[in-house]
């Protein structure tokens, strides 16, 4: 008797996703803020907008988790990963004044398997609760054949909102403002094909090697998530006048601060005022890579940027000490080119 094809057959397991969304529904729920209406499940995600805001503008970021997946699946550890998804768009986002409201996931697998997408998800939505922003909807698509089984791509977007009179953008900028820095938890989510190249390729390590000067795995310092900073830039929105916020991902220093600022307008940065995590010289030490391009490819330590008035920074740091943040002065806006430049620290033997 000829086979009959089901979806199953063909490597679609439809209870397989039903399950996953069983595992993954109580997670999902912790995240609601008063403004979700509605359940996990419908077509699409019903976000009622609240009234305190009188003049509101959205602003929508969306992003991926790029090739640091990879080192996910060779260690096989995936509970973390949904935070960098999260991450990426709301640090996004927030750099325009934005408060996340809420976001979706895009999961698409080889094979489902339940508990693996439960771990995603998981991060996912405790990366949200933690930037106070509702996980309202996603869409798990098991491709059989296109994504090998154990494998998965993830991306996703936020949503958020700010008054009109609040947005930040460039027009705030004015030479002499100062740049401070906000410490990133790690490399993040960018360079890691770099760092592949230098760890798995060059060096040959397998991710579970200890480095003293690390104090864990080469993997676990690698995986680990990418800083979430809502909750300690949203207060500094409201009670500050920031001219400018930038978020360090691809393209470093020189690519993401000049996105900050006037087209007559430029930045001098004296990396001699704070001290990256060891990873970023090991990184550098391994892969011989020069000073410029790690600061053009890395966050370097700092993961976030704020471009205030000289008179407000002193204000500003206290706050931010206060609340318990570590805070650098980390640079000057500069009158002329358009442009970045780093000196100092690790800069002065080369």
């Amino acid at each position: 008797m000829e086979e009959k094809l089901t979806y199953a057959t063909a490597g679609v397991d439809i209870d397989a996703g039903n399950e996953s969304v069983r595992l993954i529904k109580d997670s999902v729920k912790a995240t609601y803020r008063p403004e979700v209406l509605g359940d996990l499940g419908g077509f699409g995600g019903l976000f009622a907008l609240s009234g305190k805001y009188k003049n509101p503008v959205l602003v929508s970021g969306t992003d991926g988790v790029g090739t640091k997946l990879r080192l996910a699946f060779m260690l096989d550890k995936h509970d973390t990963i949904g935070q960098d998804a999260v991450a990426m768009c709301v640090n996004d986002i927030l750099v325009q004044g934005a408060e996340p409201l809420f976001f979706l996931d895009y999961l698409a697998v080889g094979k489902l398997f339940p508990e693996q997408v439960a771990e995603v998800v998981k991060g996912v939505a405790a990366a949200c609760k933690e930037s106070g922003c509702a996980l309202i909807g996603g869409e798990t698509a098991e491709m059989a054949g296109f994504y090998p089984e154990g494998e998965y791509d993830i991306a996703g977007f936020a949503v958020g909102a700010v008054e009109r009179e609040k947005i930040i953008t460039s027009e705030r900028v004015q030479a002499g403002d100062v740049l401070l820095g906000l410490p990133s938890s790690g490399v993040h989510s960018n360079g890691y094909s770099l760092v592949r190249k230098i760890v798995f390729e060059k060096k040959g390590m397998k991710g579970d090697e200890v480095i003293p000067e690390l104090g864990k795995t080469v993997g676990e310092e690698l995986l680990t998530p990418t800083r979430l900073y809502p909750r300690v830039c949203l207060p500094l929105i409201e009670k500050f006048e920031l001219h400018g916020m930038v978020h360090i991902t691809g393209g470093g220093y020189y690519e993401n601060i000049p996105r900050a600022l006037p087209d007559h307008m430029g930045a001098e940065i004296d990396a001699s005022a704070w001290t990256p995590q060891p990873i970023f010289k090991l990184l550098k030490e391994w892969g011989n890579v020069d000073w410029h391009e790690m600061y053009r490819t890395f966050n370097m330590g700092i993961g976030m940027i704020l471009i205030v008035s000289a008179k407000e920074a002193e204000k500003i740091k206290a706050h931010l000490k206060e609340a318990g943040e570590t805070v650098y002065e980390i640079g000057r806006v500069t009158e002329g080119a358009h442009e970045v430049i780093v000196k100092g620290g690790v800069f002065d033997g080369e």
